[in-house]
């Protein structure tokens, strides 16, 4: 019997998932008997070959009821994802990991849902340093950074979205296997380049998505409070941003210069301007700049 993808396809057509040998397919089949158990957050795990985005997918599922929380979207490739401010953001297929997830955190004040990227970022970190064997920082709000020639890249981000009243989407991107010849920018940079050990996609979703179960069940079951759950203190010890002169280019066109010297209680970044001043940021943008 002729094996065939999640669309019909069989494998000896040109340009199918297994064309590439060097970037094998994800087995949703695999994935899910590792992922889904009674009485776990995943409650179901799709793969599809190819979106526009994962996020406007399970966001749309959850508003039309067809999805509980633990849902699990992967795409082996994205062609209109989306970064924080709308930006665009594309890989090859199957050179990353790509999902998204619906929780429903109704246990958790509103006010506290501002720390689930924050969250995602430690529980991403996490589970690639157990999994991939590389190390990783987080850059505040949604950055995954790894080192790679001695310089931080950027390989990874996050994107929250409310979906259905009570729901919150999450989508994660991280760039696995992608090569210097396919980094969309400079600034860019994946698992491979930063030397991991490990660019197994099928275990390196599994270990991230255990983690995020583990951090998420935590920080529900003390109603989001970040300081109980350890998530202030962990992220605070794995942001990059912590202790370097940044500058936040802030909505409305406002910037911001000054040196980032912690995340506060809700989650946002508070810089020390001079002067003894210290101002909070809750969105924006934020640059790495370099010692004078």
């Amino acid at each position: 019997m002729t094996p065939r993808d999640d669309s019909g396809t069989p494998p000896d057509r040109p340009g199918n998932r297994w064309s590439d040998l060097d970037r094998p397919p994800l087995d949703a089949a695999a994935l899910r008997r590792g992922l889904l158990r009674e009485g776990g957050l995943w409650r179901s795990l799709d793969v599809v070959q190819r979106t526009g985005s994962t996020n406007s997918d399970l966001v749309a599922r959850a508003a039309g009821g067809e999805a509980p929380e633990g849902a699990v979207l992967v795409a082996e490739e994205q062609t209109a994802a989306r970064g924080r401010l709308d930006r665009r953001w594309t890989a090859p297929a199957r050179s990353g990991i790509f999902f998204s997830v619906l929780l429903r955190p109704a246990a958790v004040p509103v006010a506290r849902w501002g720390w689930l990227p924050l969250l995602t970022g430690v529980a991403v970190a996490t589970g690639l340093s157990r999994t991939a064997g590389v190390d990783t920082a987080l850059k505040w709000p949604n950055d995954l950074l790894v080192t790679v020639g001695g310089e931080e890249r950027k390989a990874g981000g996050i994107l929250a979205e409310r979906a259905d009243g009570d729901g919150v989407v999450v989508g994660v991107g991280i760039n696995v296997t992608l090569r210097a010849g396919e980094l969309p920018v400079p600034q860019a940079g994946s698992l491979a380049l930063a030397g991991a050990a490990s660019t197994d996609r099928d275990p390196l979703l599994r270990g991230v998505l255990r983690s995020l179960e583990d951090w998420y069940t935590r920080w529900r079951s003390v109603s989001g409070d970040p300081v109980s759950s350890g998530l202030q203190e962990t992220y605070a010890a794995g942001c990059a941003t912590l202790g370097r002169r940044v500058r936040a280019e802030l909505p409305g066109g406002r910037a911001l210069v000054g040196e980032a010297v912690a995340v506060d209680g809700e989650g946002r970044l508070v810089l020390g301007t001079g002067a003894g001043v210290q101002e909070p940021v809750g969105a924006g943008d934020i640059v790495h700049l370099r010692p004078a």
